[in-house]
C-alpha cells in the first residue's frame, strides 16, 4: 500500500491551529481593558524588546479601532542596543504614541547614581523608574514579565501592589481567583500589571509568527563582533568591554532577550527566520534570562532583591 506524502505545514499554519494562543490573547486583552476601567493613569513599560512589543500589539488589539489610552515609558540605560532604540522610535511614530523616557545617564551626570565596576547599568534602572512613576503619578504600570522567566517573577500575581516607595512585598500578594483582579491601592501606591504572566517564551514566538509582528533584527541570527565573558557572548561597546585579555571575534549569533548591552549575552545560532527560532526554542532547556542575562547571576536572589526595591 502506498502512503500519500503529507504536505508541509508552515509555522503560520501551525500556530494558527494552537487554541491556547487564543486563550492567552483573550486573557491579555481582558487585563488591558480591566486596567483602563479601574485606573486613571496607566503606562506601558516599553523597551523595544520582544515582550514589550507583544504587549503593545495586544493593547492595540484591545482598543481598536480607538487609540491606545496609555502612554509608553522607557528606562534608558544609555547602553541600549542601537537597533532596539531605532525600533522603539519608529514604533512610537507609527502609532502616534506618547513616550516618556527615564534616563540613567541623567542620574549619573547629576551624581545621584554611580557607575558600577562591572559596567552594567541594569541594576541602576530602579531609581529613575520609580521616580518617574511618582513624578507622572502613574497608578498602573504594565510590565512584560512572564512567570517562566525567573523564580522571583514566578511569584508575581497579574496585579502586583507596590507601596508608596515602589517596593514589592511578596507576602502582600492578593488572591486572583476566577480572573478577578484587585486594583485597590492607597494614595502614593501603584500596581504593576503583568498581562503576559501565563505566557511562555515559546508562546510568545508562536504568537509573533501567527500575527506577523515585526521585531528588531537582533532577535534573528546575524554576524556580530562579540567577546566571551562569564560564559556569554557580549557586544563590545563604550560601557567597558572588552577588558584586557578578552578577544573580540565575529560570530553568527542572535539574542533571546534584550537589555543593557553590558549584561545581555548573545547565543550562537543559525536561526535567521521565525520558523528556525521557534524550532530552536522548542528544544531548549534554559530560559532566556537564565541563559543570557548576567544581572540575574549576581546571586541566587538577585532578581527578587531588585524587585523588592522597585525594579520591574
Amino acid at each position: 500500500m502506498t502512503v500519500a506524502a503529507q504536505p508541509l505545514i508552515t509555522v503560520a499554519e501551525d500556530t494558527a491551529a494552537v487554541p491556547h494562543l487564543d486563550a492567552l490573547e483573550s486573557e491579555a486583552v481582558h487585563i488591558f481593558r480591566e486596567v483602563a476601567g479601574e485606573f486613571e493613569r496607566p503606562v506601558i513599560l516599553f523597551s523595544g524588546g520582544k515582550d514589550s512589543i507583544l504587549m503593545l500589539h495586544l493593547a492595540l488589539k484591545a482598543f481598536a479601532p480607538a487609540a491606545v489610552p496609555f502612554s509608553l515609558l522607557h528606562v534608558d540605560t544609555g547602553h541600549n542596543f542601537p537597533e532596539v532604540l531605532d525600533y522603539r522610535d519608529r514604533t512610537v511614530e507609527r502609532h502616534g504614541l506618547r513616550l516618556h523616557v527615564a534616563s540613567v545617564q541623567d542620574y549619573i551626570d547629576r551624581g545621584v547614581l554611580r557607575e558600577r565596576p562591572d559596567g552594567t547599568r541594569n541594576p541602576l534602572q530602579t531609581l529613575p523608574l520609580t521616580e518617574k512613576i511618582q513624578a507622572e503619578k502613574f497608578d498602573a504600570v504594565f510590565g512584560g514579565g512572564r512567570r517562566d522567566e525567573e523564580k522571583a517573577r514566578a511569584k508575581e500575581r497579574v496585579f502586583s501592589l507596590r507601596d508608596e516607595f515602589s517596593q514589592w512585598d511578596p507576602r502582600r500578594q492578593r488572591p486572583e481567583l476566577w480572573n478577578l483582579y484587585n486594583g485597590r491601592h492607597a494614595p502614593g501606591e501603584h500596581v504593576r500589571v503583568f498581562p503576559l504572566s501565563n505566557w511562555t517564551e515559546l508562546d510568545v514566538w508562536q504568537y509573533i509568527a501567527r500575527e506577523g509582528i515585526e521585531l528588531p533584527q537582533i532577535y534573528y541570527a546575524h554576524e556580530r563582533e562579540v567577546f566571551a565573558r562569564s560564559g556569554m557572548w557580549l557586544t563590545a561597546g563604550e560601557w567597558g568591554g572588552p577588558k584586557d585579555g578578552e578577544t573580540v571575534e565575529k560570530r553568527r549569533v542572535r539574542y533571546r532577550t534584550v537589555g543593557d548591552m553590558s549584561c545581555t549575552g548573545a547565543v550562537d545560532s543559525d536561526a535567521d527566520d521565525i520558523e528556525k527560532v521557534i524550532a530552536e526554542i522548542a528544544v531548549t532547556r534554559l530560559t532566556e534570562r537564565g541563559a543570557t542575562r548576567a544581572d540575574d547571576k549576581m546571586s541566587e536572589a538577585a532578581m527578587e532583591d531588585r524587585k523588592r526595591e522597585g525594579y520591574f
